[in-house]
């Protein structure tokens, strides 16, 4: 029996893919999409949205990814809730890519990556604990939520750096942690955060723990580690900024990724090294991370794949 070669395979399930599998539906090119472990991404782990366009009184990040996959289902996109393990990709144009969920193979002319990145936390119980509840690893997508608090910023580098300044504004103190004497971050990120008055740096301090009632973010416990004292901090809200990582392990050695493991992409495009094969989404963005503009990467990417099939078919 001959296997089904299928014209469209999008490989996660946040604002990119979705939006990629409304696009792509629309263009009849009857997609797939493969949900991975976290069907919806990283927006199931935010509670409140209240800057994606379209809603003006908000929306929870699990209503708004089930918004977003009943609208690619309308245009009949098949959504499986498996994982692909495995990427077999053609070099050739017009080749046939090979993508496995298991034991299962798939066949598809054109496959867009939308495995997006995962926020790199520090590993403590109390981070899982107290999610949602004041720890956040997004100061654009949270911040708004601690105007006139106390809030704590933990890392070193452009990330924390950038995440403090902008806490800055909203917040009444930043205290930013940062492990070593010395920032990673860029010059011109050190002296913004210098030049901020309500920022505090902690150099040698690292944060070992969260106290709060009812799951809600009221101290933050922290070491010296030079002196290994500990002490307390009280503040309303954590926020981890120690990066995220590409979920590109399983397309490394044959979709050219940069030194942080993100997908390269064509400037202007979502087009990747191999024909037939386009990345949207936080899997190709590490400066944006947002929800709209990944969004807006997946109709890229979507509308690429059909220009792609149909210079094929000429």
């Amino acid at each position: 029996m001959e296997q089904n070669i299928l014209d469209c395979v999008i490989v996660g399930s946040g604002p990119s893919g979705f939006t990629a599998a409304i696009y792509a539906a629309r263009a009849d090119l009857k997609p797939e999409l493969y949900t991975g472990l976290e069907p919806g991404g990283q927006l199931t782990t935010t509670t409140e949205v209240d800057n994606f366009p379209g809603y003006p009184a908000g929306i929870t990040g699990p209503e708004m990814m089930m918004d977003l996959q009943k609208q690619a289902e309308r245009f009949d996109t098949k959504v499986h809730y498996e994982m692909i393990t495995k990427a077999e990709f053609s070099k050739e144009t017009g080749g046939v890519h090979k993508l496995y969920a298991g034991n299962k193979e798939i066949l598809a002319k054109t496959v867009i990556i939308s495995t997006g990145a995962t926020a790199k936390y520090l590993g403590l119980e109390d981070e899982k604990k107290y999610a949602g509840g004041g720890v956040s690893a997004c100061a654009t997508c949270d911040g708004f939520f601690y105007r006139g608090k106390d809030v704590v910023v933990v890392g070193a580098g452009d990330t924390a750096a950038e995440e403090a300044t902008y806490l800055a504004k909203l917040c009444k103190k930043v205290t930013l942690l940062v492990r070593k004497d010395v920032f990673r971050a860029s010059k011109a990120m050190v002296h913004r955060v210098e030049n901020t008055p309500n920022i505090e740096v902690k150099f040698h301090h690292e944060l070992i723990g969260i106290e709060g009632e009812n799951s809600l973010v009221e101290r933050a416990v922290i070491i010296n580690n030079q002196t290994q004292e500990k002490s307390t901090v009280d503040v309303e809200g954590i926020f981890i900024a120690i990066g995220h990582k590409p979920n590109t392990d399983i397309f490394a050695g044959q979709v050219d990724l940069d030194e942080n493991g993100y997908i390269v992409t064509e400037k202007g495009s979502s087009r990747t090294n191999l024909p037939g094969v386009f990345a949207a989404g936080d899997v190709q963005d590490h400066i944006y991370r947002q929800a709209i503009t990944a969004a807006g990467s997946g109709c890229m990417a979507a509308m690429d794949a059909e220009k792609y099939l149909a210079e094929l078919h000429g």
